[in-house]
């Protein structure tokens, strides 16, 4: 068995220097590959073991060497990863990841970001998934997203093609930032109260809730959909979480409910908003999500 060469301080140095510049955007694609702060994790330091045997003195362009060893292995993940999400206990929705340092986590561009665009994004298999990443959200060209997926520059532009429109025919035009976060604001002071008539106000025809608490008790294991049902769901939730504080943070590139109980996370919610008022509302409450939630700003900010 052929041995690892052990580096100079010099060399390792230059090498971290180097990983350490790259590794935001190194999370970023294998977040929103995988949609889990946990197995970006994984990858990335994957990544960084692979970099410190890597002859890099042969390596032209260290950022897109390093982007596609982080591409090609998120896609291995995110096929294991679908398998261990057969046996997923209700609704499954992304890690979400702490935006608060840095709202585009790495990128060019926060497409590809937002809890409600990632759970799309899960219905495209992993290069598609991945070929879309690379493109809208970190502009890479079609050459280097063919290069990094091993396909032909024509092929690799119909499967970004064909991920942009089954995005486009699922997405609703985003409002306005300052509506959103008005009928953000709106909703955490009728959810504090528990007041359901202030929530339904809130709330459009067609909304729809979504919680993740992986079997979790008490925890509902279908969509809600409705005005009615939501609200008394949501309103319920200070009874679920007696003494929690709730307040607005920064999660996926968009303000979004923290409820906090002795300085631990229990739920964090994110909204989607259409010109009606809120349709879509994304509740993690699975604890290990909630953990992985508050490690991620160390992640995005090069600090782990």
């Amino acid at each position: 068995m052929e041995q690892r060469r052990p580096l100079s301080d010099g060399a390792l140095d230059a090498a971290a220097d180097v990983f350490q510049r790259l590794r935001p955007r190194l999370f970023g694609i294998a977040y929103r590959v995988l949609g889990s702060v946990t197995d970006a994790e994984d990858v990335v330091q994957d990544v960084w073991l692979r970099w410190q045997d890597t002859d890099r003195g042969t390596v032209r362009d260290q950022g897109a060497f390093l982007a596609k060893i982080t591409t090609r292995l998120a896609i291995n993940v995110s096929r294991s990863a679908r398998v261990r999400r057969e046996a997923y206990v209700g609704p499954w929705l992304p890690e979400p990841v702490d935006t608060g340092v840095d709202p585009q986590v790495g990128a060019e561009r926060g497409e590809a970001l937002e809890l409600a665009v990632l759970l799309v994004l899960e219905r495209l298999n992993p290069v598609e998934r991945a070929a879309y990443v690379l493109r809208e959200a970190f502009d890479y060209g079609y050459d280097e997203i063919a290069d990094m997926l091993e396909l032909s520059r024509a092929n690799t532009r119909q499967i970004v093609s064909r991920a942009r429109r089954r995005l486009s025919a699922e997405r609703r035009e985003p409002v306005d930032t300052a509506q959103h976060r008005r009928l953000l604001d709106a909703f955490v002071a009728a959810a504090r109260e528990g007041d359901v008539a202030a929530l339904e106000s809130v709330l459009s025809a067609d909304v729809v809730a979504y919680a993740d608490g992986n079997g979790m008790r008490g925890v509902a294991r279908v969509e809600l959909v409705g005005p009615v049902r939501v609200a008394r769901v949501t309103a319920f939730a200070h009874r679920f979480f007696p003494g929690a504080e709730y307040g607005v943070v920064e999660a996926n590139g968009q303000p979004s409910l923290l409820l906090m109980r002795d300085g631990v996370a229990v739920a964090l919610v994110s909204a989607t908003v259409g010109p009606d008022g809120i349709d879509g509302l994304y509740w993690v409450l699975a604890p290990e999500k909630l953990r992985a939630y508050e490690r991620s700003a160390r992640w995005v900010a090069g600090r782990s």
